[in-house]
């Protein structure tokens, strides 16, 4: 493949950060690529997510790439619609970073030592649901911005602490501002969250399979594929209270052989706001199944079907 790559992205320097690693392993490929930056309207507005709609951060890098604007477009993987869009092809899944939250206080606290009353601030409703439903006292603030303006809001007292995805902190080189690190039994994670989608044209074969062989990690896509899959499921956007992670674990089949499987967590929100919990296990051949399984039976324990815009 001798024509430069254009591999899009948005402008942040979280999602230039991410494009830098994705650039950085084609080009030990052997490939040429330029990074090209696509404006989106979720870049361009300070409105909460859910009032922006659907595929903020996605559409336009999905349009830019169907438009033969861009070769590669790069996402943060939670952020993209779970209908597929039919010009494009997933043709890669990177190995994902941690996909836990992380919290960011002041003074070096944890989540249980923050006094009742502390102010903490997420965009989510997911985290803000799930932080209620500890029901340690905390005051959940809206909030927006990139990663270095929430944290600002921390160190300048304006917000006691602040929750974000860990694989972004980390992708900025800031995991030391870190306070704590909150396991799933506290809080699930986004479906998807620290994976990027990295989507070509899908009639661009060599694309395609220059991707999938340089980039793509079949654990990581078998994961967020069942997270995903559960999410559809539910018909809930990513501004919905819903969390899901999967992990690939061993497993002794029928003849004591060690077998890999795929092992999906997910929790959602009934109409009263509970929060409910499920787990699952299934092949890793079979992550869609698993993950629409897994919804099926949080609607059947009482989930509310959920609706509502993609961020």
């Amino acid at each position: 493949m001798n024509r430069i790559l254009r591999i899009g992205t948005r402008g942040s320097a979280l999602a230039l950060a991410q494009t830098g690693h994705v650039a950085e392993a084609l080009e030990k490929a052997g490939a040429k690529v330029a990074i090209v930056v696509v404006s989106t309207p979720g870049d361009r507005s300070s409105a909460p997510i859910a009032e922006i709609g659907v595929g903020v951060f996605t559409s336009a890098l999905r349009d830019a790439l169907a438009a033969d604007e861009i070769d590669i477009a790069v996402h943060s993987y939670k952020d993209l619609p779970t209908a597929p869009d039919p010009r494009l092809v997933l043709a890669a899944v990177p190995p994902r970073e941690d996909p836990r939250d992380a919290l960011v206080a002041r003074d070096g606290l944890t989540l249980g030592e923050l006094p009742v009353g502390s102010t903490v601030g997420t965009g989510s409703p997911r985290r803000a649901a799930q932080l209620e439903a500890l029901g340690l006292g905390l005051t959940i603030v809206p909030l927006r911005g990139n990663v270095d303006t929430r944290i600002r809001k921390v160190v300048d007292g304006e917000l006691d602490a602040v929750v974000l995805a860990r694989a972004g902190i980390a992708r900025l080189g800031r995991s030391a501002e870190i306070t704590e690190t909150l396991e799933p039994i506290q809080m699930l994670p986004a479906p998807a969250q620290g994976a990027l989608a990295v989507e070509c044209r899908v009639d661009d074969v060599d694309t395609e399979h220059l991707l999938q062989s340089t980039l793509d990690d079949s654990s990581s896509r078998a994961a967020v594929t069942a997270e995903r899959a559960m999410l559809a499921a539910l018909e809930a956007g990513c501004s919905a209270p819903v969390g899901a992670l999967a992990d690939v674990v061993e497993d002794l089949d029928d003849d004591g052989a060690v077998v890999y499987r795929l092992s999906l967590r997910g929790v959602a929100a009934t109409p009263e706001n509970d929060m409910l919990r499920a787990s699952a296990t299934g092949d890793l051949t079979a992550a869609e199944e698993l993950g629409r399984a897994l919804a099926a039976e949080l609607l059947d324990l009482g989930a509310a079907v959920l609706s509502g815009p993609e961020a």
